[in-house]
Parts: structure tokens; C-alpha cells; sequence
């Protein structure tokens, strides 16, 4: 049994709903992305792709296309926020060859997966709000206040915010980490290497690193504290504010931040993983399925895997319930796996002074020198999976 010809509508237009759009289509599926906003377009801002998710835009076909306009990474390096001291450095050039890690800017990735997806024949539709969904022989999605469309699968791929997991997990309450983030494109003004530079500091930490030809940083600024902000990727904030909670920090980082004319806020919140993926010919993919923290850099990688593995499992025998069945069984343990690992590195990269935190930075020093490859080594659970060749 294929999916050929079989209708899927994915909702939400973001990475993971175009990146399961391209792998359906390819199998021979009549695809349609149903998208909220009146166009597709992403916010600035940048992504680390890792080798893993570049096993997936490889084998989708894009990834020679997206890396002529982004930069390959060279290190991961933890620093010390007072004064700029390298604790430890992943150094990435040591990847075996058939792995690469990426600094990529989110719009050129949306951008890319649209062409590629129109070319390929499959159906973009912005300024679709869908406000329920009946059954009727198969799912039923309502389009605004009177539109609507019958598919055999609609995939929820619409994010943190997602209006179709509440319908087969009903609603939760996620909870305020404690934890706000700024996030801001600035000029590259002190040649910053095409590094990952996570500045480390008492409660909160700064992450950079170049995009596209070098000549802009993207800045993710996250620190602890109790008032709630909104959760969402669009909260304008004052500069001043970014700047004064990072006030302790090194030179470099005040040069950064002082260039942050715009940024913008939002609240860290964890959502569960959902229990239940899919019922009923809908099915979940990202976010909706599994928020992620962003201090691993796996959101987007998790996404693009989750949409390579739904796309095989479909096409394969059995009834439409086993086959997302199996979509959910080889995903769930890995996505709770990253999650966890990303909920850990908040509270690794937030120690405050102490004999906790010169115990740790003294041994991640140690560590580097004696084993420089150690901690690359350490997540090859992470970087050399390979969805793409895994039954």
C-alpha cells in the first residue's frame, strides 16, 4: 500500500509542515499546506541545522541549495560571561565527512522549501484559519466560517500553539519555565568566527553565531527570572532592558547587544510531550507534537525528522491508524530523549558562582584538553542518526 493519490492537507506552513509536505508529495501524494498568515514568511532569525537534519534536506534534495547561502559551523564554544574565557570548544570540523552542521537564517530555509514544494506540485494556500475539524469518511477541516474540506490525512504541523493537538489530547496548561529570551539579528561589527559561542553566566547566558555570508550575528539572550512573558515569538521590548540583564557580561557581548536596536521577547514555557500523535486521520509533526526548549538546538532538527518519518511510515502497508501508529512509535522515545537533554543544558548553562560551578567549568577545561573529541563524541546518539536509512 502507497499514499499515492491519497489527499493530506498539513496545517501550518513553517519548517515542518513544508519539509512533510516535499516528503509526501514525493511519494506521490496530493498535497496541500493550509497556512494562517496571509503569507509564507518567517521572522529573522537563524537556526542551527545539524548533521541529522541535513540528512533530511539532503535527501529531500534542497540542501545543496540552502548551503550556498549559509555558513557551515566550524565549533561550538561554551565561554565564561565575565570575561569571554573558553571553557570548553566542540570543534565540529572533526564530524566525520558525510556529516555537516549549518548556521542557517529561518527565512532562507522557508523560502527554499516553498519553491521546492510548489515546483514539486504541491498546493500553498495562505490565510487559512482552521477552526475545527468534523469526520465525515475521513477528516473534515473547517476553513474561516464556512469553507470546508475533506482530506484522507491532515497533519498538524502548526507549532507551540498548535489548534490541532488539543483535539486528540484535549487542553493543557503549560507552565512558565521561569525563563524569558530575547532574540535579535545584529551586524557582525568583530568578525565573529562561524562559531556557536554560548557566553555562560548566573542565571542566564547569551548564544551567537553568523548566518548567511558572515556579515550578521544571530543573538538568542535567555535569563531566569519570576514575571511572566507572553509566550510567542513577537513581543517587541525595550533595548535597554535586554542590555541591562546582561550587564555583567564581557566586552564582547556588550558590543552585540548594543546593536540590538528591535529585539524581541518571549517566554520559555514546557509543554508535555503529547500521548497520543494521532487518531482518526490526524496527525501530529514538531512542535505540536513535542515542544522543545531551544538550548540543544533540535526544534527545527526534530521537525525535519518527524516529517521524513511520517512521509515512510504512510507509505508502507496496513490500515491508516496502524501506519501512524508506527510514525509515533519510532519517534516518541527519541523526542523525549532531546527534550530532556535540552531541559538539562538550561541548567548546566545557567550555574551560579560556587564550588558547583568552578567544579564543572574545571572539568569541562580538563575534559577538552585531555580529550578533545570527548563531548562530540558524547552526543553521536544525536548527530549520526539517521532517519533516512532507519526502518
Amino acid at each position: 500500500m502507497t499514499i499515492r493519490g491519497n489527499k493530506i492537507a498539513i496545517v501550518g506552513g513553517g519548517i515542518g509542515g513544508l519539509a512533510a509536505a516535499l516528503a509526501l508529495r514525493a511519494r506521490g501524494a496530493e498535497v496541500s499546506v493550509l497556512e494562517q498568515a496571509d503569507a509564507l514568511s518567517e521572522v529573522g532569525a537563524g537556526l542551527q541545522v545539524s548533521p541529522n537534519g541535513m540528512r533530511v534536506l539532503e535527501a529531500l534534495g534542497v540542501a545543496d541549495s540552502l548551503t550556498r547561502i549559509s555558513m557551515r559551523a566550524r565549533a561550538i564554544a561554551l565561554r565564561d560571561f565575565r570575561r569571554g574565557k573558553e571553557v570548553l570548544r566542540i570543534d565540529l570540523k572533526t564530524l566525520p565527512q558525510d556529516q555537516s552542521y549549518w548556521f542557517v537564517h529561518r527565512a532562507d530555509l522557508i523560502q527554499t522549501f516553498a519553491q521546492a514544494a510548489q515546483t514539486a506540485g504541491v498546493e500553498i494556500r495562505t490565510g487559512q484559519k482552521v477552526t475545527g475539524v468534523r469526520h465525515d469518511n475521513g477528516p473534515v477541516l473547517q476553513l474561516g466560517d464556512a469553507e470546508a474540506r475533506g482530506f484522507d490525512i491532515v497533519v498538524g504541523a502548526d507549532g507551540i500553539r498548535s489548534v490541532m493537538r488539543p483535539l486528540l489530547n484535549g487542553v493543557s496548561a503549560p507552565f512558565f519555565t521561569g525563563q524569558v529570551a530575547w532574540r535579535a539579528i545584529v551586524g557582525n561589527a568583530m568578525c565573529h568566527p562561524p562559531h556557536a559561542r554560548v557566553h555562560m553566566g548566573p542565571g542566564r547566558h547569551v548564544v551567537t553565531y553568523p548566518l548567511r555570508d558572515g556579515k550578521s550575528l544571530n543573538v538568542v539572550a535567555v535569563q531566569e527570572r519570576r514575571e511572566w512573558a507572553e509566550e510567542g515569538w513577537n513581543h517587541p521590548d525595550d533595548p535597554a532592558n535586554l542590555r541591562r540583564a546582561f550587564a555583567g557580561f564581557d566586552a564582547e557581548v556588550h558590543q552585540i547587544l548594543a546593536q540590538a536596536k528591535a529585539p524581541m521577547l518571549w517566554g520559555l514555557f514546557r509543554h508535555p510531550v503529547a500521548k497520543i500523535w494521532a487518531r482518526d486521520g490526524v496527525v501530529l509533526l514538531g512542535d505540536a507534537a513535542h515542544p522543545t526548549l531551544p538550548f540543544l538546538a533540535q526544534g527545527a532538527n526534530m521537525a525535519l525528522e518527524d516529517a521524513w518519518v511520517l512521509a515512510d511510515a504512510l507509505d508502507a502497508p496496513g490500515s491508516v491508524a496502524a501506519r501512524l501508529q508506527r510514525y509515533q512509535d519510532r519517534r516518541m522515545a527519541r523526542v523525549t530523549r532531546v527534550v530532556e537533554a535540552a531541559n538539562a543544558n538550561a541548567r548546566n548553562y545557567h550555574l551560579r558562582p560556587g564550588p558547583v560551578r568552578a567544579v564543572a567549568h574545571l572539568g569541562l577545561r580538563t575534559l577538552g584538553q585531555l580529550q578533545p573529541d570527548f563531548m562530540l563524541r558524547r552526543f553521536d546518539w544525536l548527530y549520526r542518526h539517521d532517519v533516512t536509512k532507519s526502518a
